[in-house]
């Protein structure tokens, strides 16, 4: 996989996305339902999950971040509330975690997961839109901005250190960048506000608000946005 992957249009809108059926292994709760996008990546993968039912797993096998994309899911952890999930809202449930996963009635929602045996932290948490905005830490290079440099800043509510994944909120002033390899793995649900993403041949992808989409490490895209964009993110390294 080496090209940005749609996985998702607001309104249901057509994809040309490609979806196989797949799951990460016979301990992986929801392999039934799960649509992966794209070839694939060792230990990462994007698609989209169509679910009615009641699952119980005592300890979830890996990290999965996922925004509801239609209908309602309701996550519930151990000692914890049920968190209920309408279009637009996420969570992630880290690895370990006892977690009831259910549905009422059919849900669709987008997903990221990386696998791998080592222990997480666990539980479910939930992202928000509503978040916590601080500077974020990184900046971009003045090389790769064409014009202004932005003013971006990111609310990060979860950490699996030992893969180096990170999840949460961001959200910048708009701003141009030229095209470039993609440092990180990264999954995006756009919340609000329009990108426009270039490709070397000139062509383009634009997402916006209720898109969901995959950028792999070293794809090369161009960023261009005109407004406030905010977004539900995970980055991760290769």
């Amino acid at each position: 996989m080496t090209d940005l992957v749609m996985l998702h249009r607001a309104g249901d809108a057509p994809l040309n996305t490609v979806f196989r059926p797949g799951g990460f292994g016979p301990d992986d709760p929801l392999a039934p339902y799960r649509e992966l996008a794209g070839e694939g990546l060792p230990s990462v993968a994007a698609g989209r999950v169509r679910f009615q039912g009641d699952i119980h797993v005592a300890e979830f096998p890996h990290i999965e971040t996922l925004v509801v994309v239609g209908g309602l899911l309701t996550l519930v952890a151990a000692d914890a509330q049920p968190l209920v999930l309408g279009i637009g809202e996420g969570a992630v449930i880290g690895r370990g975690a006892d977690v009831r996963i259910q549905a009422d009635a059919p849900a669709t929602f987008v997903f990221y997961v990386s696998t791998g045996s080592d222990a997480g932290p666990g539980g479910v948490t939930a992202l928000k839109a509503d978040a916590n905005f601080k500077p974020s830490a990184s900046t971009l290079p003045p090389e790769v901005l064409i014009g202004p440099a932005p003013e971006c800043r990111s609310d990060n509510v979860f950490t699996d250190e030992a893969r180096g994944y990170l999840a949460g909120a961001w959200d910048s002033t708009p701003y141009k960048r030229i095209v470039r390899a993609h440092r990180i793995h990264e999954f995006m649900y756009i919340v609000n506000g329009s990108v426009r993403f270039e490709k070397p041949d000139g062509s383009s992808e634009t997402a916006d608000a209720g898109d969901a989409l995959f950028v792999p490490q070293s794809a090369p895209i161009g960023w261009e946005s005109r407004e406030r964009v905010a977004k539900f993110y995970v980055v991760q390294p290769a």
